[in-house]
């Protein structure tokens, strides 16, 4: 049997796995007495962790949140996961992280058992980050953003659009959508009295109002955010049926420039968009798997074009071709 002090850091193990146990549940997974339940939670408090408990039969204990921040008792996996996960903000898109993120990492590293510790500089020493040059906004207007969202008040900032022109914008915010390279609001204008998707990066001077909403008619906030950057921007929107697995069409082709959707195991629907008939044509002819236009018609005469072309290129090439 586990002595007090192991058996302590077992139960606080537990706790932080579900929002509720049971006495008896808790006993079972301890292999103790529900009394040594009780009195293990006493000595919890004591020691300054916020633990509830519901009286009755159908009661329980839970952690709740308190005034300073508990141990956290993380498996191997969850320790390697959350190293990978700081090492990753240090590069990320949201500005004023990585210094918190290094400083944390190098706490966590610190404490790391040995085994562990191994592992994380393995991860350390072979990974390289491949940064791109994106627009990054503050973790202040993001917490600002999604403290909003959680609290259902409406939001008013000052918004730089596509063509760069600027306008004030008083919305009710729903939901943050990252995309790997970008951050996006999904929100509901009220001055244009509907759904809308705003870059965070051009969202100038973000304020709450305090005015409270009641959200009505909520949309995939991740779908509508997919059609905002594949489709919507483009001169040109396309449909088209790929013969191959969504799967494997999703390895090749990234959010954030299709949205695609399986028709069953063996065909997906693409939906994309460009302004230019050619380089749909020529991104679909790298996809590398046969496929059928729906629309717009006039892909597929553009399709043509292109096999006309890359024909002719075939014939003079080989023609010249040093024997």
């Amino acid at each position: 049997m586990l002595d007090t002090s192991a058996r302590l850091l077992r139960l606080l193990s537990v706790l932080s796995t579900r929002l509720e146990w049971t006495g008896t549940e808790l006993a079972e997974r301890l292999d103790v007495h529900v009394r040594t339940v009780r009195r293990d939670m006493a000595r919890l408090r004591e020691l300054g962790y916020s633990v509830e408990a519901a009286p009755g039969v159908a009661g329980g204990y839970r952690l709740a949140a308190g005034s300073a921040l508990p141990p956290l008792l993380l498996d191997d996996d969850e320790a390697i996961a959350v190293v990978l996960s700081l090492r990753t903000a240090t590069s990320h898109t949201a500005t004023g992280i990585a210094e918190t993120s290094l400083s944390a990492l190098a706490k966590l590293e610190r404490i790391l058992p040995a085994r562990l510790r191994h592992r994380a500089a393995a991860l350390r020493l072979a990974t390289v980050p491949l940064t791109a040059s994106v627009p990054t906004v503050s973790a202040d207007v993001l917490t600002l953003i999604a403290e909003a969202c959680q609290g259902q008040r409406r939001l008013t900032f000052g918004y730089r659009g596509r063509d760069g022109e600027a306008s004030a914008r008083t919305v009710e915010p729903y939901r943050l959508v990252h995309t790997g390279r970008r951050w996006y609001l999904v929100a509901r204008d009220l001055d244009r009295d509907g759904w809308r998707t705003f870059r965070v990066d051009r969202i100038d001077a973000p304020r709450s109002t305090g005015v409270r909403f009641t959200p009505r008619d909520l949309p995939d906030a991740a779908a509508l955010v997919a059609d905002s950057v594949t489709t919507a921007p483009y001169r040109f929107q396309a449909r088209v049926l790929v013969h191959a697995p969504a799967d494997a069409i999703a390895e090749r082709v990234p959010p954030t420039t299709g949205v695609i959707e399986a028709v069953d195991k063996d065909s997906c629907q693409l939906t994309t968009g460009a302004n230019s008939l050619t380089l749909i044509a020529a991104h679909l002819a790298l996809l590398g798997y046969d496929f059928t236009v729906l629309e717009p018609a006039e892909l597929i005469q553009e399709l043509k074009t292109v096999s006309d072309r890359l024909a002719g290129a075939h014939r003079a090439s080989t023609r010249h071709r040093p024997r």
